[in-house]
Order: structure tokens, then sequence, then C-alpha cells
């Protein structure tokens, strides 16, 4: 495989993408026919690395000074996947080998596929067959249904009818829903036609599980954003589950959406998307049709009571989780920080100790004796003083540890777990304790937004919310609808089977209590709000900028600013330091820019792309 006149067909010349890399496509030769999308081996800078055809051929004579690809195509992307890699690429502002890096690849050989045997025996009720019919006729639908209303089942009822269509499904939901009893569910119905895909899965058991999808033995894959890119045949169907979650966001180039990929992929595929959600984001409701549930298929009695404050346990708090265990219930508390404390300030000077890299507050561990820094992962000693002027260090905002550390000290006959990423740190963790709450081994239960995802306890009478008031004071858009969504999701944790009673401790009540079973209501008003200024109306892209020296940060921004300004094509919102100006010692700038128009802010961004700074289109973060 050297020249033409050596025996082989003739060198033909095919552009290859990178694998994962930033690069732009590269020229090979190759002296035989190599179809769109298969996977191969070239040089590149003396090693060896894997790309895309994604161009040729071409003739090119002897293809004087192009490198071979080495050997055989190894894989294949199907037409779907390099068409939703270029989507990606485009919209997102990243390569295509990045974009190309996010998909496995199919098997060279399409396996021949057999019908499931499906043993699905769902009974819906009059609402929920209402709701299935009304989304088997919308390609792309919102079902938004409160929580405790039965979503899962009519996912099940069109999981069902896809695999009768010899089609397969893709299943996604935030990571911390992927709970044993979803999986149990899931499999009760479909056996071992499904396959959960998430980021605890040994290296063994995601080996295991990719060649039974790529053999055809998987016909439905539940799993978080990164499962839309498994190589699943014959895809008719994508649910998104909790399409409000900002998980389904990526948060490291490329910063894609799932939600929004999956709608895309839909479209190429014929395949019918599902988003669903007891608290719709306010875009995804404006701009889908609406399946609407009403109301949960059991309806019991929920008491609310607003209390004054920010993030404390109050007398009173501590007298209604005692109340409710006794009474036999079980309870959970929300608060939205892990730990002891999230800052640690001086009650004489007012100085916050702040990580030395990025410009946050550290969090108080107690148990481990440091203060640790949730961006950059840096942790010291806990000072027995203020560094600054000597005085005595305070707490500001209470952490899961420290609540469960004070209910315990409280109410000592009380089984009181702590539920975050600080003690949840394996799938086996989270089972375990989803386990034990569900066997009424544990009576209280603390954690942050993990508490509001896929839980489904009947015994839970107590629901305590804590720090709303942090969300919504949040320098974000979208803080309204992050808080109010919050306290519907963690409300719907109680009172699924019985009687129960959420208290929310807040300094903003009639915001809360003015929405209380009205989420529609809500979402007209902040569509009204955000008319002429943000999503869905305005389409939003942030320019990231990072730098050691804040001088080039600053000059990096100022040129990308002024170019897109002379432009005049988009409105340029605001340019500066980020809200965090600094994270692993790196001084962070951004540029926001806003549009009516997608495609404006797109050409405005490749006009003056320069390498200084990272793309976020749509950005649901502002920190």
């Amino acid at each position: 495989m050297t020249d033409s006149n050596d025996g082989g067909g003739a060198l033909q010349r095919y552009g290859v993408a990178l694998i994962g890399r930033k690069l732009k496509t590269l020229d090979y030769r190759y002296d035989d026919d190599l179809a769109i999308g298969s996977v191969v081996r070239v040089p590149l800078r003396g090693k060896e690395s894997k790309g895309v055809v994604v161009e040729g051929p071409a003739e090119c004579g002897t293809c004087e000074g192009l490198l071979e690809i080495a050997g055989p195509p190894e894989g294949r992307y199907d037409s779907y996947q390099l068409a939703t890699a270029r989507f990606i690429a485009d919209y997102y502002g990243c390569s295509l080998g990045e974009a190309l890096g996010l998909f496995t690849p199919h098997p060279v050989e399409r396996p021949g596929l057999q019908p499931p045997e499906v043993n699905e025996t769902i009974e819906l009720l009059p609402a929920q067959q209402e709701a299935l019919e009304r989304l088997a006729s919308h390609p792309a639908a919102l079902l938004f249904a409160p929580t405790g209303s039965g979503k899962t089942e009519i996912y099940m009822k069109l999981i069902a009818r896809t695999l009768a269509e010899n089609r397969s499904a893709i299943f996604l939901m935030p990571e911390i829903s992927l709970t044993p009893q979803m999986e149990k569910r899931l499999k009760a119905h479909f056996g071992d036609t499904v396959a959960l895909w998430h980021s605890k899965l040994t290296k063994k058991r995601r080996e295991e599980t990719l060649a039974r999808i790529r053999g055809g033995e998987v016909r439905i894959v539940a799993g978080p954003r990164s499962a839309l890119f498994l190589p699943l045949h014959e895809i008719g169907l994508i649910v998104v589950d909790e399409e409000h979650d900002d998980s389904y966001k990526a948060h490291n180039r490329p910063r894609y959406h799932a939600r929004d990929v999956a709608l895309y992929m839909g479209r190429l595929l014929g395949a019918r998307v599902v988003l669903g959600s007891a608290t719709p984001s306010a875009t995804t409701y404006a701009r889908q049709p609406v399946v609407r549930i009403d109301k949960p298929y059991i309806q019991t009695k929920k008491r609310y009571r607003f209390e004054r404050g920010g993030c404390r346990l109050t007398p009173d708090i501590v007298d209604a989780i005692g109340r409710h265990a006794k009474e036999g219930g079980q309870a959970i508390v929300f608060l939205p920080t892990r730990a002891n404390f999230k800052y640690l300030y001086c009650e004489s000077c007012g100085y916050h100790l702040e990580c030395p890299y990025c410009a946050v507050g550290m969090s108080l561990h107690r148990k481990a004796r440091l203060v640790r820094c949730h961006y950059c992962g840096y942790a010291e000693k806990i000072p027995s003083a203020c560094p600054k002027c000597g005085g005595v260090m305070q707490n500001d905002r209470m952490g899961t540890a420290e609540v469960v550390e004070a209910l315990r000290e409280r109410f000592g006959e009380l089984r009181i777990e702590q539920f975050d990423k600080d003690t949840i740190t394996t799938a086996n963790k989270l089972q375990k304790t989803l386990e034990r709450f569900g066997a009424r081994e544990i009576d209280v239960l603390v954690g942050t937004q993990m508490l509001a995802k896929g839980h489904d306890y009947a015994d839970v009478t107590l629901a305590v919310i804590l720090g709303l008031d942090y969300i919504l004071a949040l320098p974000d858009y979208r803080a309204r609808e992050r808080a109010m969504a919050l306290f519907v999701q963690i409300a719907g944790r109680a009172g699924r089977a019985r009687e129960a009673e959420v208290i929310v401790q807040t300094n903003e009540p009639e915001f809360f209590e003015e929405y209380v079973g009205r989420y529609e209501a809500f979402l007209q008003s902040e569509l009204e709000a955000r008319e002429g200024l943000y999503p869905p109306t305005r389409h939003l892209c942030r320019l990231l900028f990072s730098a050691r020296e804040e001088a080039k940060g600053a000059a990096a921004v100022a040129k990308v600013k002024g170019a897109i300004e002379a432009l005049g094509l988009v409105e340029v919102v605001g340019a500066g330091k980020a809200p965090i100006e600094r994270i692993a010692g790196k001084w962070r700038f951004t540029i926001l820019l806003r549009s009516t128009s997608r495609k404006a802010l797109l050409q405005s961004v490749k006009a003056v792309e320069d390498g200084s700074f990272e793309v976020d289109m749509d950005p649901v973060d502002f920190a």
C-alpha cells in the first residue's frame, strides 16, 4: 500500500476528522474505496490516532506529501451520527472531531434485528391514555404532568409500541434519577432488552453493555445525556425525562444541550421525541406542543407552611420532624449546600475565607477537618482564627452535614442520613441508601438536589425546604424558574399516598405561595417577564475567556468585543470579568451576546473566531 504502480488500486485522497481532537479535517491517502463514516487509524506526529472518513474519495495521482491510512475500517459512524456531529460542531462551536468524540461508532457489519418479545401489561387510567394518544400524534411534544401522575407508565407504553415496530428506544434522565426503582420497573416490563448506562459502570460492565448494544440484543438504553450517543440500532423513540434539568447541558466543550440534540436527532431519524416534566422549562413550554395531565392519580391533602428565614433549622421545623416521626411518617430535608457550611467569615472584619486559586468561598467539611473549594478541589485545614485580623470565624449558610449533626443531637432515637455527593459516591451506595429509606430503616433523609429526582416513597409525610432564597438571588435570568421548579419537585416527594406537610423557609413567601398548584400560571407569568429580553423570544450566546494573566484576558475580550460591535449583527449585552473571576488560578472573562436570530449569533461568532474563547450557545450557567 504505497503507490498505485505497486499492484494496488489507484491512490485516493480522503478527508479524516480525528476523534476528540480540536484539529480541522486532515487529508490522507488510501489505495481502496472507503465509505464515509468509516473509522480508521491514521499517523499523526509520529503516533497513530483514530479518525473518521468524512470526505472523499478524490483522485490525487501519487498523492505526494500525504500520509497513508493504516489498514481497513474498524467501525462506522451511521449517517445520522455524522449529520448530528456536524450540527453540534456548527452550532456549539467545536471541531467535527470533538463532536464525533461524543459518539460510539457502530460495528462495520450491521446485525439483523429480531422483534423482541414484549410482556408489558400496564393498565393506564383515562387521563394517561388520553395523554398517550395525544403524544402519539406529534413527532415531538412536551408531557407536562405533576409528580405522581404516572408519566413513567406512559413512557413504558410508548416504548412497548416502539419495540412492536422492531425499533429501539433511548430513555434519557438526569444521572441522579437513575435509581434502582427505575431499573426494576424497566426490566420488569422489558427484561434483558434493557441496558442502563451511566458514569458509575465499571470498565468491564461498560464493554459488555456496548457489545450487547452493537449486537442488537439491547433495544432500550436508559441513562444520562451520554446515552444519546450510543450505537443503538433503528432508534424510533427518544424520551427526555425531567427535561428542565440543567445536567442535560454539557459544561465542557462541546457545550451541547442533550434535549435539543435529541430533538434534532429525532427529526433526522423519524423518531418520536417526548420531553417530560412536572416543572418544564419556560422555553420548552413555549416551543413544543403541550400534552397536559392536571392531577396526580392519587390525590392527598397537602398543607403548606411558610416561615421567614434563610437556611436554618428552627424550633418549629425541629418540632415538626419529631411530630411526623411519632405519627409514623418519614421526612426529607432539602437545602442547596452540601458539607457543613458554605462559607466562613470573620465577624470582626468581614473577611470571607476564599480559595487562593478561585474567587469563591470554601466549604467547611468538619468530618475531614478541612475547608475545600468545590470548583478546583483545593483544601486546607480549618483556620482557628481569621487570617486577616485574628478575629473569630463564623459560619454562613448551613450545609447537609451540619443539619444531620444537629438533628442527630436532638433526636438520638431517629435514624437520620445524609444524601448528597459527599456521601453518595457510588451506584452501590445510592442503591443501598434508597433501599433502606424504602424499607423504613431511615426516618429522615437530608440532602441537596439529589432529593428532588426519581424517588417515590409512600410514607414521606413531611418535606422541609431550606435555602430557596439563595437560588432566587442567583445572577441568572432563570433564577425564579429554578427556585420554583425545586420548590415544586421537593414538595412533590411528600404526600404520594398519605396526608402531608410542606414547610418552606423563605423571605419571599408571597412568590411561592401564589403558585402552589399553579405551575402553568407561573410559566405564563415568566414568559411575559422575559418577552423581548431572554429565551424563548431571544437567543443568547456566551463567549468564555480564560487567561493566566489578567491583562492578557482583558485585552482578548476587548479585541473580540470591538470586532463583534463593528459587525453590527447582534447585541453585546455585557463584557468583562465573569461573576467567578478566577478558577484554578486562571482569570475568567465573558461576553454575552443576544439576538432574535440564531443565524446572526453564529455568523458573528464565526467571523471573530481567533482561538481566544470557547462558545457557549444557549447558556444555562452564568457564573
